[in-house]
């Protein structure tokens, strides 16, 4: 009675049991894979963002007017006096 209780209980059992330990060694692959892509990810976006910010501070240092410019005010159309026209299509 107990070999065979052992037997049903082997076919009955061994399955799910397998299949849970096969499954948590491809979890446990793919976070061996993924941690350090992850990494890499981390370090990339990390020297990326110290890129931006250089060429940001580099584009935005000028150099500044030491005295007053002088603005001319627009004209539109060229000209007060002058008229527009439409052309007939």
């Amino acid at each position: 009675m107990g070999v065979t209780a052992v037997g049903a209980c082997s076919l009955c059992c061994a399955r799910p049991v397998l299949t849970a330990l096969g499954g948590l060694s491809v979890l446990s692959a793919v976070g061996a894979v993924w941690v350090p892509a992850l990494t890499v990810a981390a370090i990339l976006a990390v020297l990326m963002l110290l890129a931006v910010v250089r060429r940001r501070r580099a584009s935005t240092s000028c150099e500044v007017a030491s005295s007053p410019v002088d603005l001319e005010m627009p004209t539109v159309g060229g000209g007060v006096n002058q008229r527009i026209t439409a052309e007939p299509r």
